[in-house]
């Protein structure tokens, strides 16, 4: 019989619907490790590609329904048509609800790899600004050479905000939907921690390398004055034995 056949085929689309349902769309998902937020987008792509497979069979279904009832008694057409009716809305509203769910997950992907990309690079610059206080811990040499130092710091410390805000409100954003905020929260932690404690670190090194510099040019003026001086006491020395003057008439410039 037809419309037994007919009616199989609708209960066999529905059940797969119901099914997809409570498979992807229904269940609590919990995203605490990247791989399990990875593996939930790859499976939503498949899931999402197979439902748009299906409406190969929908169509298929739907002609078959039209065609029975162009023919079949009037009887016949309603109980078909509702029955028919409700599977296409069903299968347009699982379409909708995989493409949604899978395009939140997809841009939730995305969010975690920004965010990583950006703590990677602060990172890189926490790195750089370690480095640079390891190099100007003992420093030696002159106001100038110290001062160059000191420069070269406070540049490395003239770092925008930009990406620590992106961090933080990447966090944020997934962090408030429950997703790895548990690992979020660590990463985030360790970072802040470092960061507060290079800046605190480094704003030390600048005032120690000002006090170095300060130390540096009086030690520089005293070398000069006392240069001057000898400079002052040679010429009248070299006048002196240019004029064959003794030293026992000069006690005072022989001591």
């Amino acid at each position: 019989d037809k419309t037994v056949s007919l009616r199989k085929d609708l209960s066999e689309m529905h059940e797969w619907i119901t099914q997809a349902e409570e498979e992807y769309l229904e269940r609590d998902f919990e995203y605490k490790t990247p791989d399990e937020l990875q593996k939930a987008v790859e499976e939503l792509k498949r899931a999402k590609e197979e439902a748009m497979q299906k409406e190969v069979k929908v169509k298929l279904i739907t002609d078959s329904v039209n065609n029975f009832i162009a023919k079949a008694p009037p009887a016949a057409h309603e109980a078909l048509k509702k029955e028919l009716d409700v599977l296409i809305t069903s299968y347009q509203r699982l379409c909708s609800r995989l493409n949604g769910k899978y395009k939140t997950l997809e841009e939730v992907w995305a969010c975690w790899r920004e965010l990583l990309s950006y703590l990677d690079a602060e990172n890189k610059w926490l790195n750089e600004i370690e480095l640079k206080l390891k190099a100007t811990e003992n420093i030696q040499g002159g106001a100038e050479e110290i001062s160059e130092s000191l420069d070269s710091l406070e540049r490395l410390m003239r770092h925008p905000e930009d990406n620590r805000n992106q961090i933080r409100e990447l966090a944020q954003t997934l962090t408030d939907g429950g997703i790895l905020d548990e690992l979020i929260n660590e990463k985030l932690e360790k970072f802040n921690t470092r960061w507060e404690e290079l800046q605190q670190e480094a704003v030390r090194r600048q005032k120690s390398l000002e006090q170095s510099i300060q130390s540096a040019q009086e030690t520089d003026k005293t070398l000069r004055l006392i240069q001057e001086s000898l400079g002052v006491i040679d010429k009248q020395l070299t006048a002196y034995i240019a004029d064959r003057v003794d030293a026992a008439q000069v006690p005072q410039e022989a001591q």
